[in-house]
């Protein structure tokens, strides 16, 4: 796994963009869909794959997966079949792992918020690795790890590696769990969870990603007095409030 520190103004993560950049005329989101596969090492782990800094998400770590294609949607039943094959597609592109996609438990769908530059809306789905030996092509992506998701939350932590904001949340539900039973059983246990994100800034200069539930939702405005549904996103590193959903 690569190491050392990033940039300072890196840990800001700052993939959602200008914070006054107007919703109307945004960029519409394009589908894409990623698979976290899980093993047992023996405690859970998951496979993080580093993405070269010329493409999309450049730099940051993140699981398997990419843009939903035509042919992905051909013949499909719906979206989220297209999303399927498109997440077990990408991960034979970018991993060497075959993944049967018919496995996958949706569990959460993102969409970033309009002031970010290059948009996707994002299927998340969980599975068991079917293998371990993983091949990346040094292009596109140019180093993997298997990562405990406590491990991976503490390296971003430090400033060792840059995550988005839906790749943290999701090894952050994950790092309370011990298995891939467990994460696969807890996962399946509820409706896929939407993620429609809204972004503010509270008045310490902290910026805030914020959904449905947050008192500040609505109005964009991190600093509402009341309910908590959010990833606050400060310099020193990144804290998860809810006070609304039960994960």
């Amino acid at each position: 796994m690569s190491a050392g520190k990033l940039p300072p103004e890196r840990h800001r993560n700052d993939i959602y963009g200008d914070l006054d950049a107007p919703a109307e005329g945004a960029t519409p989101a394009v589908p894409a869909a990623t698979v976290v596969l899980l093993r047992d090492a023996p405690g859970l782990e998951v496979l993080m794959l580093h993405k070269t800094s010329q493409v999309a998400f450049g730099g940051m770590w993140v699981f398997p997966g990419g843009r939903v294609d035509p042919g992905d949607a051909q013949d499909a039943a719906d979206e989220v079949e297209a999303a399927r094959r498109a997440a077990a597609r990408e991960t034979l592109e970018e991993t060497g792992l075959v993944a049967a996609p018919d496995e996958f438990v949706w569990f959460s769908f993102w969409v970033p918020p309009p002031s970010t530059p290059r948009r996707f809306a994002t299927w998340f789905f969980a599975a068991p690795a079917a293998g371990h030996r993983v091949s990346v092509d040094g292009g596109e992506i140019q180093d993997h790890a298997w990562l405990a998701p406590a491990d991976a939350l503490s390296r971003h932590a430090a400033g060792e590696i840059d995550l988005a904001p839906p790749t943290w949340v999701t090894l952050h539900h994950l790092s309370r769990l011990d298995s891939t039973a467990a994460a696969l059983a807890r996962l399946q246990a509820g409706e896929p969870r939407r993620y429609a994100t809204r972004l503010g800034k509270r008045a310490d200069g902290a910026r805030v990603a914020m959904w449905h539930g947050d008192a500040g939702y609505d109005a964009h405005d991190p600093d509402a007095d009341g309910a908590r549904h959010r990833l606050v996103m400060s310099t020193s590193g990144f804290v998860f409030e809810n006070t609304v959903m039960e994960y």
